[in-house]
């Protein structure tokens, strides 16, 4: 039975709501303590959960004194059930938004923490924060006595429509979730398509893939495409790979010594050129009795997919300039074109058909090229 109102109920109130405020300022200044000591340490999990606490304890201990001011305060049971059931959303949709930001904030170090992955993998990040949330929606619709079953249902049968409408979409998604569960593809990769396109891997969200190529522009992927097409990725199993180099020198060349001198230049490009592997083991394989030289190959190492420019670069005119010097050269290509003299008419001119105009001097009455 309600109740009047009395000045007693309104001080147990107010002292209710001034404790929550005076705990939800306390224990805020404890987050802010915990978050500097977590700072510290070398271990990120800390950080992630210092910093969920912080959205949600405050705000419980806020929310816990108004619970108790209510529950002071000569209030009706349909009053009392209403402000408890506003309490309890707003509880429920603080932690919700807390957990979804600590969830998405984990996934994005996990992504950042694998080696040469240089942003993070959104698809994840999104798929995980939009499921979360979607969860507290649900409870939330629960808590207030709205039965989720029909809903579900209805979702479930309006889902096999939207799947139908939106083909070419999920596609892209689950390309994408597949893409990156398999591990064949991941931010900071080097990647090139039989297509042509080729460059590091931006971002990989829902339902794309962006691409930065080396003159520095976006391409931008569908993942169903990337799924489907062949392509060479730079940077796995290992980051480091091999390149390789084709010279030739006349066939009067001690062999000896242009591998002798070759692999000096290596040693030298190796240890000095920026990107290269200075503990690379020069190697030098001759290989062909070419038309006007000895053909070899040349086996640089380098630490990344765009470095092999400036190694070429570097190789190549310190190895010409050493070549220049120690005498060794490297033959032009030459070919040799057969002019076979015969027999074919050439014909005349419609003036000369009109007259019977006859040969005059200094024309040509019959040659062959072959």
């Amino acid at each position: 039975m309600k109740r009047d109102l009395t000045m007693d109920d309104l001080v147990i109130a107010g002292i209710a709501v001034a404790a929550g405020l005076l705990a939800a300022f306390l224990l805020r200044m404890l987050m802010r303590w915990l978050g500097k000591h977590a700072d510290r340490t070398r271990w990120s999990g800390d950080d992630l959960i210092v910093d969920v606490l912080r959205n949600v304890v405050p705000w419980a201990a806020f929310l816990g004194g108004a619970a108790s001011a209510g529950a002071a305060l000569p209030l009706t049971r349909t009053v009392q059930h209403h402000v408890n059931q506003t309490l309890t959303v707003l509880l429920i949709f603080m932690v919700t938004l807390a957990v979804a930001r600590g969830i998405a904030g984990l996934m994005r170090t996990v992504t950042q923490s694998r080696p040469g992955v240089a942003g993070s993998a959104t698809i994840f990040v999104n798929i995980t924060r939009i499921l979360v949330l979607s969860i507290g929606f649900l409870v939330v619709l629960q808590t207030l006595g709205i039965s989720i079953a029909p809903m579900l249902t209805a979702l479930g049968v309006g889902g096999l429509a939207v799947a139908l409408a939106l083909q070419d979409t999920l596609a892209n998604l689950f390309a994408g979730i597949h893409i990156l569960a398999s591990k064949t593809v991941q931010p900071g990769d080097y990647i090139r398509l039989s297509s042509g396109e080729e460059g590091y891997v931006e971002d990989i969200n829902w339902r794309q893939t962006t691409v930065r190529n080396l003159s520095n522009n976006l391409v931008v992927i569908p993942n169903g495409q990337l799924a489907k097409t062949n392509m060479t990725n730079f940077m796995r199993p290992e980051q480091e790979l091999t390149i390789l180099m084709q010279v030739g020198v006349s066939y009067d060349s001690d062999l000896e010594h242009v591998e002798r001198v070759t692999n000096e230049v290596i040693a030298e490009v190796m240890t000095e050129v920026e990107g290269a592997l200075p503990d690379h083991e020069p190697i030098i394989r001759f290989h062909t009795f070419g038309d006007s030289r000895i053909g070899f190959t040349v086996i640089l190492g380098v630490g990344e997919f765009s470095d092999q420019y400036r190694i070429k670069h570097e190789f190549i005119k310190r190895l010409h300039k050493r070549y220049q010097r120690e005498g060794i050269r490297i033959p032009a290509p030459t070919r040799t074109v057969a002019i076979q003299q015969g027999s074919v008419a050439i014909p005349q001119q419609r003036g000369r058909e009109q007259h019977g105009a006859e040969h005059e001097p200094g024309d040509i009455p019959s040659a062959r090229l072959d």
